[in-house]
């Protein structure tokens, strides 16, 4: 696979994965509104996953009968749902970054690459505001909502490392994620402080190697899920 298409592929697993995650909550969230809001993300995260996977070989054959160790996407997308507040400190921490990362692949020398990145700045933007908009309602809320929205960042916060660190192979083909940091930083860090939470010093514990292929357990959970159909029919079509 060439360098592209493992960039590509990069890409495509963060949205593929995210989208499954954020599937779940169909029929699940706390309110009819929210159910439509976390399944259209979810469909728009898809949607560029097709097309960036596509572009670096067959879409069914990427997503539905690659193992664990074959997904090239970052620790944070993966980590389980958990409760409401947990989904949206996730969407929080990602969407700034993959709007970010978006925002400095429009014109890239790519077709697809620049074209999908193009196309999902208006979605992602979107995304962005959507958590920002719970962050704030959820951290300056209640106390119990205050209490859940602060353990939901303090639990997903060392996964932000890995998302953010220095990347010759990204810098080389696309964008060093080192170089989104200090933008990251400011518009999460006053997200924050104005839903009165508190952002959590670096600690010593950075979980990291989903871009090598090193997962947690739960992503082996949700691929199960999510490929038990093509792998039982396989070559079936509707």
């Amino acid at each position: 696979m060439s360098d592209r298409d493992t960039y590509a592929l990069r890409l495509g697993d963060d949205a593929l994965v995210l989208s499954q995650r954020l599937s779940w909550w169909s029929s699940r969230a706390p309110e009819l509104e929210e159910d439509l809001a976390l399944t259209n993300i979810a469909l728009d995260q898809l949607g560029q996953a097709r097309a960036l996977l596509s572009s670096a070989g067959d879409e069914d054959e990427l997503a539905f009968l690659r193992g664990d160790r074959e997904f090239l996407n970052l620790l944070i997308v993966e980590q389980p749902n958990g409760d409401f507040a947990t989904t949206i400190a996730r969407q929080l921490l990602f969407s700034v970054f993959q709007l970010r990362r978006y925002e400095a692949l429009v014109g890239h020398p790519d077709d697809v690459i620049g074209g999908v990145a193009g196309k999902a700045v208006k979605e992602v933007a979107y995304h962005r505001d959507h958590a920002v908009k719970w962050t704030l309602r959820l951290g300056d809320g209640t106390e119990e909502s205050h209490r859940r929205m602060q353990a939901a960042v303090d639990g997903l916060w060392p996964y932000t490392h890995e998302m953010l660190a220095h990347d010759p192979f990204e810098a080389q083909v696309g964008i060093d994620p080192a170089e989104l940091r200090e933008d990251w930083e400011e518009f999460v860090g006053g997200t924050l402080a104005d839903a009165t939470l508190t952002t959590p010093e670096p600690g010593d514990w950075r979980p990291a190697g989903g871009r090598q292929g090193l997962h947690s357990e739960g992503l082996g959970h949700m691929l199960a899920e999510m490929q038990s159909l093509h792998r039982a029919h396989p070559g079936a079509t509707w």
